[in-house]
């Protein structure tokens, strides 16, 4: 909660309305990532939804993390252009989708089907 109406208008007139908010500025994005990331113990951002994917890279992770019994949220990248192009760079990983587990990269597809074949993908995950 930021405050009410003669809040918002005091940080208008002070131009703190977009820190407020954690808009803006390139610095913003970055913390606006890491709190992405960090939102529940495993992200997957990806194309679409679970049951909406919109690419088969993202279906394949979704139905993997399924089957594997793992718990995740999910980010969109295709309804936030700031989130998807960002995120590469944030992460230094070019390619969607992309697994978090508390707020570090584990990586996209290929690494999660590795992980799954050493029986490694919950401990990875701290799962």
């Amino acid at each position: 909660l930021i405050g009410g109406l003669d809040i918002i208008k005091e940080l208008i007139e002070e131009d703190e309305l977009k820190s407020s908010l954690g808009v803006g500025e390139p610095a913003d994005l970055n913390t606006r990532l890491k709190a992405l990331t960090e939102q529940q113990p495993v992200m997957l951002f990806m194309k679409g939804s679970p049951g909406a994917e919109r690419c088969g890279f993202s279906r394949t992770i979704v139905g993997l993390l399924k089957e594997q019994g793992v718990p995740f949220g999910t980010f969109d990248i295709l309804e936030d252009e700031e989130v998807r192009q960002g995120l590469k760079e944030f992460s230094k990983w070019p390619t969607y989708p992309q697994l978090y587990a508390k707020g570090k990269l584990i990586g996209g597809l290929d690494i999660v089907k590795e992980l799954i074949e050493e029986d490694e993908l919950k401990s990875s995950l701290g799962v």
